[in-house]
C-alpha cells in the first residue's frame, strides 16, 4: 500500500499532544528563571523579577525561543502568577501592619488609593486605554508586578497592556531606589521617617529594599513592613475596583459571570496573610515559601516577556511614560506630605 504526499502531510501536521508542550513549555520557563537568578547573582542591583522579564522581552525579539515549547506559555504563566501572588501573602502579618499604628496606616492609605485615582485619571486624560491606564495605577499604586498580575482580569488587560505596566514601575521604581537616599539629608528626614517614606512610596519590595538599605538595617525594618502594609491593602483595591467595574461597566450576556468579584487567588493571598499571622509556620518554612514565591513570579514574567513585541510596546510609549512618572511623583509627593504630617513637622 502506497502513501500519498497529501496523506504525508497530514501524518507531519498531526497535532503533538497537550502533555509535551505544556513540558516543553516548563522547559523555557525553567531555563528563563535560571538565567535570571545568574543576571541577578551577577549584578544584585538588579532584581529577579525585573532580570526575568527584561531576559523575556529579549528571547522574544531575538528569535532565540524554539518554535514548539511556547505554544501554551500564555496559560502557564498566567497559573505561576498566580501562585505567586497566592504566596505572596506568606510575607506579611496583620500583627507586623498595625503595629506600625493608625496615622501610619492612614498615610499609607490614602496616598494609595489618591495615586490609583490619580493615574487611573490622568492615563484616560493621556489616550491610554482604560485597561493599560488602570494597571499602570495599579502597579504604582499598590506593589508593582504583583499587584498589576492580580488586577489583570478585573482590567480585562491583554498580555501587552500587563508588559507596558510592568516594564514602567520597573523603570521608574529603579529611579525612585536610586534617588530617594540622595534626599533624606536635604529633606532633614529621621531614619524613621526615610524608611517609612520608602515604603509608602516606592513600587516593588526589593527595589524597598534597596533604597533603605544606605540608611541601615533599622531602616530597611521599617521600609519593609511600611511597603508590606500596602501590599496586604491588594485584596481590597481589587474587591472594590471589581465592584465599581460592574457598576459602571455591567458585562454583556456572553460575558455574565465570567471574572469574580474577588479573584479566588486574591481570596488564596488573605488566606496566607492570615495563616502567617497565627504564627504557627516556622521561620524556616516561611524562608523556603519566600523562595518558591519569587521562583514562581520570575518564570511567569519570563514567560509574559516572551509574548512581547518590542515595536508593538514602544509604539506609544510616550503617553505612558509621561503617565508613570507623574503618577511616581504623585505617590513620593503625597506620602511624604502625610508623613511629614503626622510626624508633627
Amino acid at each position: 500500500m502506497t502513501t500519498t504526499v497529501s496523506e504525508e502531510v497530514e501524518v507531519l501536521e498531526r497535532p503533538r499532544p497537550t502533555w509535551l508542550n505544556a513540558a516543553q513549555g516548563f522547559a523555557v520557563l525553567a531555563l528563563g528563571l535560571a538565567a535570571a537568578f545568574l543576571g541577578h547573582r551577577l549584578v544584585p542591583q538588579v532584581g529577579v523579577l525585573t532580570w526575568s522579564i527584561g531576559l523575556g522581552v529579549a528571547a522574544a525579539n531575538l528569535g532565540v525561543l524554539p518554535r514548539t515549547g511556547t505554544r501554551q506559555l500564555g496559560q502557564v504563566t498566567k497559573k505561576l502568577l498566580r501562585v505567586g501572588i497566592v504566596l505572596l501573602g506568606f510575607s506579611v502579618s496583620f500583627a507586623s501592619i498595625t503595629a506600625l499604628g493608625l496615622p501610619v496606616i492612614a498615610v499609607v492609605a490614602v496616598s494609595l488609593v489618591a495615586t490609583l485615582v490619580f493615574t487611573t485619571w490622568l492615563g484616560r486624560r493621556m489616550g491610554l486605554s482604560s485597561a493599560r491606564s488602570l494597571l499602570v495605577g495599579t502597579g504604582t499604586a499598590i506593589c508593582g508586578a504583583s499587584a498589576i498580575a492580580a488586577m489583570e482580569d478585573t482590567a480585562r488587560a491583554d498580555e501587552e497592556d500587563v508588559t507596558a505596566a510592568i516594564a514602567m514601575v520597573t523603570l521608574f521604581g529603579t529611579l525612585a531606589l536610586v534617588l530617594l537616599p540622595l534626599l533624606q539629608g536635604p529633606l532633614g528626614l529621621t531614619d524613621a521617617q526615610f524608611g517609612t517614606w520608602a515604603g509608602a512610596s516606592v513600587h516593588e519590595v526589593g527595589q524597598v529594599v534597596a533604597a533603605a538599605s544606605p540608611a541601615g538595617a533599622a531602616v530597611v525594618a521599617i521600609a519593609i513592613v511600611v511597603k508590606l502594609a500596602r501590599v496586604v491593602m491588594l485584596a481590597p483595591v481589587v474587591a472594590v475596583v471589581s465592584l465599581v467595574q460592574r457598576i459602571t461597566r455591567p458585562a454583556s450576556a456572553n460575558e455574565a459571570g465570567r471574572t469574580p468579584l474577588v479573584p479566588l487567588f486574591v481570596l488564596g493571598f488573605l488566606a496566607c496573610v492570615a495563616l502567617r499571622s497565627t504564627g504557627l509556620v516556622p521561620e524556616a518554612v516561611l524562608g523556603g515559601i519566600a523562595n518558591v514565591q519569587v521562583a514562581a513570579l520570575g518564570a511567569a514574567l519570563f514567560g509574559m516577556g516572551c509574548s512581547v513585541k518590542v515595536a508593538s510596546l514602544l509604539r506609544r510609549s510616550g503617553a505612558v511614560m509621561v503617565v508613570s512618572t507623574l503618577g511616581t511623583l504623585f505617590i513620593g509627593a503625597v506620602s511624604l506630605a502625610g508623613i511629614l504630617l503626622v510626624t508633627g513637622r
